[in-house]
């Protein structure tokens, strides 16, 4: 007799934040003899039914993988295609985040994308900037170095304007200028399309984080997949340096 998976809401000890790299667009639209951007189209319509399950299970914030700054080497026709995408994405799509009570927030290095995107995008984030559900992040023109290179810079200029001290310097300090430092850290990271690596993601904010990884090609994870990856993660015993009779007496 096989055991029904139990549905998000029955399950205790769900992440606060779970960031995601939606990895396989390609590869599905290759098995399936269509043009990659067939496949990126398919990846949009996972996000948004991952965005509303995660919505309804009750995670405070969702950060998802959309174009890493390592994206832009990719042949031309296909970043032109994904810009295009993303932009009607964001006119057809960015309502129905706002009457769910979703609050959008882009997350990245913005300056090289065309202006018209760049104000829709801003146009978003201040529809939804009072929505109290969840946060959906979304990672485009990101990186992990740049985003701790890019606190480096912050922290020196408040170093030659004497706003800070040099042994001021510490991890908690660092934290305050990398991206997400108003949010909690995240909690579970998922990586679909059967590669085990973070490619850049997150590397100061995954430091704790419960990796997993499933081979599914991301325009094909549903809800199945992701109440999986809550499963697996409710199961894990996050001990932060401390042992497991500690985490017992804490």
């Amino acid at each position: 007799m096989v055991k029904k998976r139990a549905a998000s809401s029955e399950i205790d000890n769900l992440p606060k934040h779970v960031a995601i790299i939606m990895d396989g667009n390609g590869r599905w639209a290759k098995k399936r003899g269509l043009p990659r951007i067939a496949g990126h189209r398919a990846g949009v319509g996972a996000l948004q039914e991952i965005v509303n399950l995660s919505a309804k299970a009750g995670i405070e914030v969702l950060t998802v993988y959309a174009f890493s700054s390592e994206n832009w080497k990719r042949p031309r026709t296909e970043i032109s295609m994904l810009m295009e995408l993303f932009a009607s994405s964001l006119r057809q799509r960015f309502k129905g985040l706002h009457d769910n009570n979703v609050r959008l927030r882009f997350m990245g290095d913005l300056s090289l994308f065309p202006e018209k995107l760049r104000t829709s995008m801003k146009d978003a984030e201040n529809l939804t900037t009072n929505n109290t559900g969840l946060k959906l992040v979304v990672a485009v023109n990101y990186g992990g170095r740049w985003d701790i290179t890019n606190a480096f810079i912050q922290l020196c200029n408040k170093i030659k304007d004497k706003e800070v001290r040099i042994e001021d310097i510490n991890e908690a300090l660092i934290g305050e200028y990398v991206c997400l430092s108003d949010l909690p850290e995240p909690a579970l990271f998922i990586r679909t399309g059967g590669e085990m690596r973070i490619s850049n993601y997150l590397l100061w904010q995954l430091a704790y984080t419960e990796l997993y990884f499933d081979d599914c090609l991301w325009p094909d994870f549903g809800a199945a997949n992701l109440e999986k990856a809550f499963e697996w993660y409710a199961g894990r015993e996050r001990r932060f340096g401390r042992t497991s009779e500690q985490i017992e007496h804490a």
